[in-house]
């Protein structure tokens, strides 16, 4: 018999065996290795969390009516038919609680998706035009499926509301029907500084690291999603980031970190899926629709001011919250609430360009998680090196016009970082950031104003700082 001749029933481990034999010990062989890669994956698991899923869900559901209110949505059916059909095969995939996911389509050509907790997805059109196959579409979709099923949306929520009523969690008050006072309170809604958008780096390597698998599972080739954020930010160099980056923190060894999940799995799926007629068909349909109009944005800015903001009152009125108080000017709006706001007049918001609102005149106050040896308490300034990082790796082009110095904010140390970034409106502006450290939070706020109205606004800022008061 001839080397490699594949005779029935003969066996290369010796021996004569039958032909059911033979398939009884393939099965074997087959249950011994099939558990292989997943037993190799890395373990996720979502983190504390004061909410059920059923309230995911319900909280998810809530935000979603403001989102789409706000939304220029595409309404297209054939499009939105065919992400819910690739979203619902791939969050079939999706370890965990079984959401009722839903996909919509945007239509804006800024290159961005982002999830609601509960399983409510919303995908840019831009996402479709800029992937160059459907398993690089795949991948961003399986990464915000990857937010849902982490439940880090409600995660960021449980700590904010346990910051803000820790003896109200005590007290058991997240029974039904308090899901919408819960987001009030917490300033949670559909808003670029809301807690169930905004997440961290680690939050988005996990969500990364889920995608991975899930691609995996259904036999896309699981590079896919890092390609496509490789690809997005190359075609970004010398430019403003990618929304996509803006909103989703870049995670430090993206690629190497994908890689590496890659390998535990075994590898790229034998006979692997990257592309399909049904995504080319969505791309060439999107690509002959006319630009998204300009107009409902050109509304909401025109609602907001244009032109130059009139200038800081020199009345003020108290801005109160459970951890905090300070005085600003009565001709400023407070936008958001909770532990992440906006102080800012009329006008003082703009769109950025990118489908999305940015801050052109007034004070950001938030909350930032350093990250350090859990063994060793962090410093003021290593917390404060590490926000600015943060937002240097968003903001390219910003530069420190001014190291730290030290100042007393609300009786607590506090550094000054005068940074210097490219406005929204054009040319230059300062941002003037104070931080101070509460117990493993850093707390910040950030003085906002073009380069040649800074001197107008910077005695508001420094008398908003000099009314600080931390209650908590």
């Amino acid at each position: 018999m001839r080397e490699g001749h594949n005779h029935r029933g003969i066996s290369c481990f010796g021996g004569i065996l039958r032909t059911g034999k033979a398939r009884a010990m393939a099965v074997a062989l087959f249950l011994v290795l099939a558990p292989a890669a997943q037993a190799e994956r890395t373990k996720l698991k979502p983190g504390w969390n004061l909410f059920s899923p059923a309230q995911d869900v319900e909280m998810g559901r809530e935000v979603s009516k403001e989102a789409e209110r706000e939304l220029p949505l595409l309404n297209d059916r054939r499009v939105d038919e065919y992400l819910n059909q690739l979203g619902q095969r791939l969050a079939r995939k999706a370890p965990g609680e079984r959401y009722p996911y839903q996909f919509k389509t945007v239509n804006d050509r800024a290159i961005n998706a982002f999830a609601l907790p509960g399983g409510f997805l919303y995908v840019n059109r831009g996402v479709i035009e800029a992937a160059e196959n459907e398993s690089q579409l795949a991948g961003v979709m399986a990464h915000e499926i990857g937010h849902v099923a982490l439940r880090h949306g409600t995660n960021q929520a449980s700590k904010a509301y346990l910051a803000q009523a820790p003896l109200a969690v005590l007290g058991g008050v997240l029974g039904s029907g308090t899901i919408g006072a819960v987001l009030a309170q917490i300033g949670a809604g559909f808003a670029t500084n809301s807690v169930l958008l905004k997440f961290s780096r680690d939050a988005e390597r996990q969500a990364d690291l889920m995608a991975t698998q899930i691609l995996y599972d259904n036999r896309y080739d699981p590079r896919a999603m890092a390609e496509f954020f490789q690809k997005i930010e190359a075609e970004s160099k010398g430019g403003r980031p990618p929304a996509f980056f803006s909103s989703h923190p870049n995670p430090e060894n993206r690629i190497e970190n994908v890689n590496k999940e890659i390998e535990k799995l075994g590898g790229r799926p034998r006979g692997y899926e990257t592309d399909s007629a049904e995504f080319r068909e969505m791309k060439r349909f999107l690509q002959s629709l006319p630009a998204p109009s300009k107009a409902g944005s050109q509304a909401r800015r025109g609602d907001e001011g244009r032109g130059r903001p009139p200038s800081p009152s020199d009345r003020y009125r108290t801005f109160e919250k459970n951890w905090l108080r300070l005085l600003y000017p009565d001709n400023w709006r407070v936008y958001g609430e909770g532990s992440a706001f906006t102080l800012a007049p009329e006008g003082g918001i703009v769109e950025d360009g990118r489908g999305g609102s940015s801050l052109a005149y007034g004070m950001i106050v938030s909350v930032f998680e350093p990250h350090g040896d859990r063994y060793d308490r962090i410093t003021l300034e290593e917390a404060t090196d590490q926000l600015i990082d943060d937002l240097r790796h968003s903001n390219p082009r910003m530069r420190v016009a001014r190291r730290h110095e030290r100042e007393r904010i609300g009786g607590e140390p506090a550094l000054s970082t005068l940074l210097s970034n490219e406005s929204s409106l054009g040319g230059r502006e300062y941002n003037w950031i104070v931080t101070v450290l509460l117990g493993e939070d850093l707390v910040y706020f950030v003085g906002v104003a073009p380069e040649g109205d800074y001197d107008h606004y910077e005695r508001a800022f420094q008398t908003v700082l000099d009314s600080v008061r931390f209650t908590r």
